[in-house]
């Protein structure tokens, strides 16, 4: 009987199948606290590594892929991509790129004031956000999200750099369904490569980045044509902007 049992602090008999069914329910616990840990501390323990290595598939890839889409991607280092893709993209995603440390506050606040009751929270998302988001999590929009957002981005804008992250950047970003990269959105769209895009192209490309699977670069509406009209002329006056960035 002393083997099957066991006395609470009460003085009360637990059964031995209880006791043991308590241990696996602790055990389970810890299991699953450890794996959260190791998914928290994950993107800290790869960004760095990133500076060096291509990231081979992001968190946005990987869960499209497991409902069944295809991926078109071609890695290209930020000397074979267009200076003009990269002025475009400056002036439209993150016109303080070169300035903040990974986030941009005053939009961040003024998108934070004006999120919606059910916490979604819209824009202010620099570069720097975007690259971790893609990375690491989802794109769902909530206050969780974009609190697990700052910290990495804060994070990746010092162990990667403002090339390293535009570079990565601009090689995971969706160009339409699938297709992922400037390599992939040149040839895709315009037949080209990534490097001899031109300065309608690269503004058409930037123009459908908020909605790329809803925007046709290569057969833009009236509206996506206007965008990019203001992108291009934008990046026209960018001068010296995107120094550093571009060599």
């Amino acid at each position: 009987m002393a083997e099957n049992t066991d006395l609470s602090t009460r003085g009360e008999a637990i059964p031995l199948h209880v006791r043991r069914r308590r241990g696996g329910l602790r055990r389970l616990i810890r299991r699953i606290l450890l794996i959260v840990l190791l998914v928290l501390l994950a993107p800290f323990l790869l960004l760095p590594l990133y500076r060096f290595v291509d990231p081979p598939i992001t968190t946005v890839m990987a869960l499209k892929r497991l409902g069944g889409a295809g991926i078109e991607k071609e890695w290209k280092a930020l000397p074979d991509i267009s200076p003009h893709l990269v002025r475009s993209v400056l002036m439209s995603e993150d016109a303080r790129y070169c300035a903040h440390g990974g986030i941009d506050w005053v939009e961040f606040r003024k998108a934070l004031e004006a999120a919606d009751g059910g916490g979604r929270v819209r824009g202010a998302s620099t570069i720097t956000m975007q690259v971790v988001k893609n990375l690491f999590l989802t794109t769902s929009r909530s206050y969780l999200r974009k609190a697990l957002e700052v910290p990495l981005a804060v994070y990746a804008d010092v162990v990667l750099g403002k090339r390293r992250t535009m570079e990565i950047y601009l090689n995971i970003a969706e160009w339409g369904p699938g297709i992922y990269g400037a390599e992939a959105a040149a040839q895709h769209h315009f037949g080209t490569t990534a490097k001899r895009l031109n300065a309608t192209q690269a503004a058409r490309l930037a123009a459908v980045l908020p909605a790329p699977l809803a925007r046709d670069p290569a057969n833009p509406s009236r509206g996506v044509r206007n965008i990019a009209s203001t992108i291009a002329a934008r990046a026209a006056r960018a001068g010296p902007y995107g120094d550093c960035v571009l060599d």
